[in-house]
Order: C-alpha cells, then sequence, then structure tokens
C-alpha cells in the first residue's frame, strides 16, 4: 500500500511539473512567435528572449547560430550597468551623489557647471547635450574615450542643472570618468571586476575584452542611429559593427552581452541580493530621483510603467538600446524581460521587440 502511495504520489508530481512547465511555454510562446515571424521573415537578422517570471524560465534564439551565449552589442543598456559599477564605490563611500563634478574634474567649471552634481548627471539633468556635436568626427578619426571627454568637459550646458531633463550620454561619459579616477582603473576594467566577474557574467564585455569580433552577433546597420552612421557605406570604419567601436566600449552604449548573462544583473536589482550594490542602493538606483514636473528616472536606469512594456506596473525599471534591445524588471509581477535583436530600435514601428515585451507583460498580468 505503501509502495503504491508513492508510485501515485510520484506520478501525480511528474504530471503537475509537467503541466507547470506547459503552462509557461504557452503563456510566452506568443513573445516567441512575434520573434520567430520577424525572423523568418527576414525583417531582423539574430535576437534572443529571456524571461524570468517568479521561478518560472522561458527562453528561445532566433537567427543563425545565435544561441544562449550568444553576445549582442546593448547601446544603451550599457548606461545602468556601467553607472552600477560607479555604484560600488557610493556603496564605498568615496562619494556623495551632491558631490559637484568639479571636485573630480577640475577642467570642468565656469557658469553652471560649477553646480552639476553626480546625480545630475546619473538622472540626465545636466544640462549636458545626448552626443556631441563633432560626435561623427570623432568616430571617424577612431578617438579614444578620453578624446570624447575631453571635448564633453568643454561642451557648454544647454540649461541650468536640476531644472530640465534631457537625456544625455556624456553625462553618463562623465559620471563613468569619476569611476575611473575612484578606482584607478578605466572602466572597461572596472565593470568586469564590479559587475561581470561577481555576478558570474561570463558572456559579457565592456568592448571586447577577451573576445573576438566575430564571435558578436552584427547590428543591420542599414537602419543605425545618426549617430551611429545611420547605415551610410562611407561610416563602416566607425559605425556599430567596426572594430573600432566594438573595442571602444564606450559607457553610454558600448557593453556586450548575452540574453542569459543580462538577466542575472536585472536579478540582482529585482530581488535585492547585495551582491554587487546594496540593497539600500539598489532600491535608491531603480526607483525615480528627479523633481516633480521632471521626466522620471532612477540612477542609470528608466522608471516607471513607461520603462517597460505597455501593461508593466508603476514599480517597473529597465532600459532600451538603439542597437534594437530591450530589457525590463516589474517588482509586482516579479517578471525580468529581455530581448535582444539585431535590428535598430528605429528601423521599423512597432519594433518587434516592442511587441514581444508587450505579450510577456501582458503574460504576467
Amino acid at each position: 500500500m505503501k509502495r503504491r502511495h508513492f508510485m501515485l504520489s510520484s506520478l501525480a508530481a511528474t504530471l503537475s511539473s509537467r503541466f507547470a512547465a506547459a503552462s509557461v511555454y504557452e503563456r510566452f510562446d506568443s513573445a516567441a512567435n512575434i520573434l520567430e515571424k520577424a525572423t523568418t521573415s527576414g525583417r531582423v537578422s539574430a535576437c534572443a528572449l529571456h524571461v524570468r517570471h517568479r521561478e518560472e524560465r522561458f527562453a528561445r534564439y532566433f537567427g543563425a547560430g545565435v544561441t544562449e551565449n550568444s553576445m549582442f552589442l546593448l547601446g544603451s543598456i550599457s548606461k545602468p550597468i556601467c553607472v552600477t559599477a560607479l555604484m560600488t564605490l557610493f556603496d564605498q563611500g568615496e562619494f556623495r551623489l551632491d558631490d559637484r563634478v568639479t571636485k573630480f574634474i577640475p577642467a570642468f567649471a565656469g557658469g553652471q557647471k560649477n553646480h552639476v552634481t553626480i546625480q545630475h548627471l546619473l538622472t540626465h539633468v545636466s544640462g549636458l547635450p545626448d552626443q556631441l556635436a563633432e560626435n561623427n568626427a570623432l568616430r571617424k578619426k577612431h578617438a579614444g574615450l578620453h578624446e570624447f571627454l575631453e571635448h564633453a568637459v568643454k561642451t557648454p550646458l544647454r540649461f541650468a542643472p536640476g531644472e530640465q531633463y534631457e537625456y544625455s550620454s556624456m553625462g553618463i561619459l562623465l559620471a563613468s570618468h569619476i569611476a575611473e579616477l575612484i578606482s584607478g582603473m578605466s572602466i572597461l576594467k572596472f565593470v568586469e571586476q564590479t559587475i561581470f566577474q561577481p555576478l558570474q557574467m561570463k558572456h559579457s564585455a565592456q568592448g571586447l575584452g577577451a573576445f573576438a569580433l566575430e564571435q558578436m552577433v552584427a547590428c543591420q546597420t542599414e537602419h543605425a542611429a545618426p549617430e551611429a552612421g545611420a547605415g551610410d557605406p562611407s561610416s563602416r570604419n566607425w559605425d556599430w559593427n567596426s572594430l573600432y567601436w566594438r573595442t571602444l566600449g564606450a559607457p553610454w552604449g558600448g557593453t556586450h552581452t548575452s540574453v542569459s548573462d543580462l538577466s542575472k544583473f536585472f536579478a540582482e536589482f529585482l530581488h535585492r541580493r547585495g551582491r554587487i550594490v546594496t540593497p539600500e542602493t539598489a532600491q535608491r538606483m531603480t526607483g525615480n530621483q528627479n523633481l516633480a514636473g521632471l521626466t522620471a528616472r532612477g540612477l542609470g536606469f528608466n522608471v516607471g510603467a513607461a520603462s517597460g512594456s505597455v501593461g508593466c506596473s508603476p514599480e517597473t525599471f529597465g532600459h532600451t538600446g538603439s542597437t534594437g534591445t530591450l530589457a525590463w524588471a516589474d517588482p509586482v509581477s516579479e517578471t525580468i524581460c529581455i530581448v535582444l535583436t539585431s535590428l535598430p530600435g528605429r528601423a521599423v514601428e512597432p519594433h518587434p521587440r516592442a511587441l514581444a515585451g508587450a505579450s510577456i507583460a501582458a503574460a504576467v498580468r
């Protein structure tokens, strides 16, 4: 009798497990089908989907040779990663968010620049522009990050710090340089040491790291953003696919990672495990830090329902990348959604990443 009871219990557990697995696939298959159709139609060359919903895991990969370890150029999802590296120094008491930038970069001074704080840089209210006016010229000459920094330091502010919101890649560049000055390391090595190694993100690199260009998923540059050459054949030696850009490791857009690795990064903030920054710092980074009336921003992260996909909660945090990437975490549904594609974000509307993300958000409500 005991043996029969044991066998029935085991059978029930097995069937229950299979049913649960089937339900996961059914719930997220719609998102996978969207990406599969986009790939088989030829619109998207490569993409990958990774979802964590509580204890459930779902992953799919599309395009020739794409696997869970395929490394995509993240574009602006690089920003929260590099800001997190900086914030490890905040946890060590190496700086305060209200420290003036001039304390660390004395050349960044004069007029309203004297009042720009580190928090202004991280929440896109510093007055610095997104891209430099000379961005293309610098990339054409294969300038290093130090040259971009020199130009950013000299660039006039577009408004008084804290009074307006304007998305600013150059603000993230200055913040990352402060991390370099304090740590004594390049931002490429510092991100590797403080983020990728502790989280065992073995298929991630700021720049190319130890990987070869051929190991990276290529971007469909014919639809690239203007600052990446916009598909102009003459920009091939400095566009998103060039060895120059992939090696540079720009903190505002030069991180490479796989979907599974990126989900590890977002899980640290969703569950506040404290392995890279303290739970208190993680909470601060993923909550709004801007004044009322300004666009809501955390520290490095987009925050609020609009930072995820349609249907996400107001507690959501995440980011997108102009290279065709999307990543968000919703604490209310306990969901992480990562969609990495090779199709630039400006190529088509609605973008397959947006459709897939919205499908995931609807499935976990």
